[in-house]
Parts: structure tokens; sequence; C-alpha cells
């Protein structure tokens, strides 16, 4: 276990480290501004007029990717279901319009395949090396499918240092305590020894739902966003966040 310093909270006898992976791990705003524009083309291709309706859904704005918005924190599947919503609304069947949302999804993959999972934020890779040759044990648990996150994780060589790659596929997503508390099944530790990073409020929400050690929330572009007051200390950069030292653990010596 270690005492991690996250400015000026200290969090003591900490076992594990979750991480969020988009927006927290991952550099994805771009990668996910243009997914959003692709699924909304697709739909509007077939239903003129729904584009621009369906990016502000999706929380797009000219170049400007909501960090609250429904591709920064939903699932593949939440969103799926709100771009059906907004077909349903031209008068369209429900599970006709969940069709074409689902096939406009599925061919906006098949577009954008070739691209490459997006950068790691910088100080990213130093701090899940550091985590692990402390021996903390380290997950990824993202509202992205298991499939990307395992992407990510062989793409950027992430293997020696994560433990667990979990993303939502189908079930409970963010920010749902389960979540957490299955992950922290599969790490072998409880969760009150174990800490939350995301940049989300469903991750704030997951974890002390799940009764997590705490929250560290990051948000690169703001020192106090509001979308994060929930969460025990914000970070702007992996440099705030410390191992402060090790707990070792007790020994016992017999009589000789």
């Amino acid at each position: 276990m270690v005492t991690l310093q996250v400015q000026t909270v200290t969090f003591s006898n900490i076992a594990a480290v979750i991480f969020d992976k988009d927006g927290t791990l991952e550099d994805s705003t771009d990668f996910l501004r243009n997914l959003a524009q692709k699924r909304s083309r697709l739909i509007d291709a077939q239903i003129p007029g729904i584009g621009e309706p369906l990016l502000m859904a999706f929380g797009v704005q000219g170049d400007s990717l909501d960090p609250t918005g429904l591709m920064a924190v939903g699932s593949r599947r939440e969103n799926e279901i709100a771009a059906a919503a907004y077909v349903a609304e031209t008068g369209r069947g429900w599970l006709e319009s969940l069709t074409i949302a689902r096939r406009a999804f599925e061919d906006a993959d098949y577009y954008l395949k070739s691209t490459p999972p997006s950068p790691l934020f910088v100080g990213g890779l130093d701090i899940l090396k550091s985590l692990s040759d402390a021996g903390v044990k380290v997950g990824i648990l993202s509202a992205a499918p298991t499939s990307q996150v395992q992407r990510f994780v062989t793409h950027h060589q992430l293997e020696p240092y994560i433990q667990l790659q979990m993303g939502v596929d189908d079930g409970p997503t963010k920010p749902d305590p389960i979540l957490f508390l299955n992950a922290c099944q599969a790490l072998g530790v409880h969760p009150s020894v174990t800490l939350m990073v995301g940049d989300a409020q469903g991750d704030i929400d997951m974890a002390i739902g799940a009764g997590a050690a705490g929250c560290v929330g990051v948000c690169w572009n703001q020192s106090h966003p509001k979308h994060l007051n929930g969460a025990t200390v914000v970070i702007s950069h992996w440099d705030q966040l410390k191992i402060k030292s090790l707990t070792l653990p007790r020994v016992s010596f017999g009589d000789s």
C-alpha cells in the first residue's frame, strides 16, 4: 500500500487506483468530436435536417466538445438511444429508429477504424509506471466498450502497468456503483483502499456510491471546474499526484 499526496489532500493506505480512459488518460477530444460528426452526417443522409440537433445532443458545438456532454461521458448504448430518440421524433417507429441509429454507428466505426487511439495526456505514462513500480494495482474503468479499452492499452504498450481493462458493453454504466465494485473485485481489493481518478461527474458519483477511498477529479483546462465539485480533490496535471510513501507490511518474528 502507498500514501498518495494529491495537492493538499493525503490518501493513506491505497492499494489500487482505477482510472477513467477518455479525457483522463487519453486525450480523445478530437476523436470523439470526429466520431460524433460522422455519426450525425450518416443519420442526416437518411433523415435530412437531423444532423445539427444530433450534434448538439452529443455535446458538440463547432470545434468544441462539452466535457459534460453525451459523447464525453455516455456509453455507446446511451449515445445510440439518444440518437434513436431524435430519429423517432421524425415519426418513425422506435425499433426502426434504433436500427437506423445502430447502423449509422456501425458505419461510422468502419470509416474511422484505421484511426489509432488518441495520445496519452502528458505525464500519464509516468504516473502509471510509478504506481505499478510501487506495487499499487492499476485498472482502467471506462464507459467506452471493453474492446476500445483493450486497443488503447495495447497501442500504448501499457500492459505491464495495467491489471484491469474494463469497459461498458451491456448492462449498467456509470455512475452505477456496481461497476466500481466489480472492478475492485476483479483487482482483488476493497473499495475503501481504492482511489478513483476521472474527469466526469459519473466517475465521482460512482466512486462515492461504492465507498471508494476518494475520487481525484482531473481537468486539463480549468483549475476549478463546476462539474467536478464532488471530487475529493481536482488536479490539472499529473505532477500534482505523487507517491508520498510506501506502507510496508508488518512482519512478526517468533521467539528463537
